[in-house]
């Protein structure tokens, strides 16, 4: 009666079709290019746990804050910080202790990611940390350099494909309806995330971002929220009672007898 899938785009699409012939429900949780508006109210810290937020399980999640937008009044600073901080990012075996991020999943993946940061270069952005290549100390294995490219505008591909891995782009902007449209124009729509001390602007935002979740200030989704996303990231929700009622069909019953 129903498929549920967690995975990417490209696949879930296929589960799409494919189910199109029995008419079978779909529930999908897919990919995602989350925007991380920061304004130049943002609180101190704001830079830093978005890269750290990034860099988390060497990039490989979905929901995933990839481009950082910066209110072009902090934008330089925010790059410089941005940079020191990926450049601090350890990477390392799953065997040693300590924190560190280890290699992406596979081979293909691997490649997938080096083949975007050389387009992100020969597209003309501005590599701050990281780049192509494994990091020093490593001649094999699927390890990525977590790296920070600034000067990224929507047309470039870094910004427009799921990377998947510890990759982020920073782009400048302007004006809250600037950092709007740049934020939406994406096929994407699971997670974007908002840094600002105004609470009516954070509102405004939440009302106008095309996702299915909004995080503001480092303040995590609470339990039980539902997670799913619009577009091309999905159309189901996980967790909360929305996410029983994805599961569930509506029955009516008309002469229910006593027992």
């Amino acid at each position: 009666d129903m498929v549920s899938f967690t995975g990417s785009t490209r696949a879930g699409t296929l589960i799409s079709k494919n189910a199109a012939d029995t008419l079978k429900r779909v529930h999908l949780e897919l990919g995602g290019k989350g925007a991380n508006l920061v304004f130049a109210d943002a609180d101190d810290k704001a830079i830093k746990r978005g890269v750290l937020h990034m860099m988390n399980n060497s990039g490989q999640s979905c929901n995933a804050p990839s481009r950082m937008l910066v209110q072009r009044p902090i934008y330089e600073k925010a790059v410089e910080t941005a940079a020191e901080v990926a450049s601090a990012v350890t990477v390392g075996s799953a065997h040693e202790a300590g924190k560190h991020i280890g290699p992406v999943v596979n081979e293909v993946q691997f490649n997938k990611i080096q083949a975007l940061i050389e387009k992100g270069i020969a597209e003309g952005a501005r590599l701050v940390a990281g780049g192509p290549g494994r990091p020093e100390g490593f001649n094999r294995g699927f390890y990525v350099r977590p790296t920070v490219f600034a000067d990224v505008n929507n047309e470039m591909t870094i910004a427009r494909e799921e990377i998947f891995g510890p990759v982020l782009t920073m782009i400048p902007f302007d004006t809250e309806e600037e950092a709007i449209a740049i934020a939406n124009d994406t096929v994407y729509g699971l997670t974007n995330y908002v840094q600002t001390q105004d609470g009516a602007r954070a509102n405004r935002l939440a009302r106008h971002l095309r996702s299915g979740m909004v995080e503001m200030n480092g303040k995590p989704r609470s339990p039980g929220a539902p997670f799913g996303g619009m577009k091309q990231s999905g159309n189901g929700r996980e967790g909360g009672t929305w996410g029983i009622e994805d599961f569930l069909e509506v029955k009516a019953v008309s002469g229910w007898a006593a027992e």
